[in-house]
C-alpha cells in the first residue's frame, strides 16, 4: 500500500482554504472551531500513532486491558458532558454500561469470531475495542438524550401513571422505545446501504493493505454486528443503571 507523506496531507489542508473563505463571506462563524478541531485531530493522532506502536510492540494484557478502560472513562466523560447529564449522578452507570458489553463482546468476537489464540492481543482488542467503543459513545448520547429528554417533556404524564400505580418501566416504555430506536436507528441505516451508498472504513483499509475484497467483507460483516449488538446492549444498560438516580424512592421523578 501506498504511503502518505506530510506533503500528501498538507496538499489537503490546502482544500480547507475554499471553506474558510465561503465561511467568511457568508458569515458563518464555524472557522475558529475547524481550525481547532484540525489541529487537535492532527496533534491527538499523531499522539496515538507514538504510543500505540509502543503498546503494539509490549503486547502486555494487563496495559492493554488499561488502555480500553481508560477510553471508556474519557468515553464515559464525553457523553454525560454531550447529553447534559449531572455527572456525579451518572457518570459511574455509564462507565459500568460500556464496560460489560464492550469486553462481553470484544472477547466473544476475538474467541470465536476471529478465533485468535491470544484473545487479549493489542492490535485487535485495542482496534476493534475502539470501534466499539466508538459506536457505543455515540449511541448513549443520542438515547439518554432522547429518554431524559423524554421524561422532561411528559413528566405530568409520567407521574400521573405513577400516581396511579403504574410501575417505573410501564410509566416509562414509551421513553424508552423511543431512546432506544434513536439510538440503534443509525446503525441499523448504516448496515441497510453499507456496499451500496459507502465502502466503510474498516473495509476500505484492509483493501488498500493488500487484503482481498471477500475477507475485507468478512470483516466488515462481522464488526457491523458486533457493533449493533454492543451499541444495543450499551444503551439499554445506560438507562436501566441510571434510572434509580432519576427517580427518588417512591418512584417520583427527581430528574430536574
Amino acid at each position: 500500500m501506498e504511503t502518505i507523506n506530510y506533503w500528501g496531507i498538507l496538499y489537503l489542508l490546502v482544500l480547507i482554504i475554499p471553506t474558510l473563505i465561503i465561511n467568511i463571506y457568508l458569515n458563518i462563524k464555524l472557522n475558529g472551531k475547524t481550525i481547532i478541531s484540525i489541529f487537535r485531530m492532527i496533534l491527538q493522532l499523531s499522539i496515538v500513532g507514538l504510543y500505540l506502536q509502543y503498546i503494539f510492540d509490549l503486547n502486555n494484557h494487563f496495559l492493554n486491558i488499561a488502555y480500553l478502560l481508560i477510553m471508556m472513562i474519557v468515553a464515559s466523560f464525553s457523553v454525560t458532558h454531550s447529553s447534559n447529564l449531572k455527572r456525579k449522578k451518572i457518570i459511574v452507570p455509564i462507565f459500568i454500561s460500556m464496560v460489560i458489553p464492550t469486553f462481553i463482546i470484544l472477547i466473544y468476537f476475538n474467541k470465536l469470531v476471529i478465533n485468535l489464540n491470544n484473545i487479549l492481543d493489542a492490535r485487535y482488542i485495542i482496534t476493534i475495542g475502539g470501534m466499539l467503543l466508538g459506536n457505543v459513545l455515540s449511541g448513549d448520547i443520542i438515547g439518554l438524550t432522547r429518554f431524559y429528554t423524554g421524561i422532561s417533556d411528559y413528566k405530568h404524564s409520567i407521574n400521573y401513571d405513577l400516581a396511579l400505580g403504574a410501575t417505573r418501566f410501564q410509566a416509562l416504555k414509551p421513553q424508552l422505545k423511543e431512546a432506544l430506536s434513536a439510538s440503534i436507528n443509525p446503525t441499523v441505516a448504516s448496515m441497510a446501504t453499507i456496499g451500496l451508498v459507502s465502502l466503510p472504513g474498516m473495509m476500505t483499509g484492509q483493501i488498500l493493505g493488500g487484503s482481498l475484497p471477500i475477507e475485507a467483507i468478512m470483516y466488515q460483516i462481522a464488526i457491523m454486528i458486533a457493533i449493533y449488538v454492543t451499541r444495543y446492549i450499551s444503551i439499554l444498560s445506560a438507562i436501566a443503571l441510571s434510572i434509580n438516580s432519576m427517580l427518588d424512592k417512591k418512584d417520583q421523578l427527581a430528574h430536574e
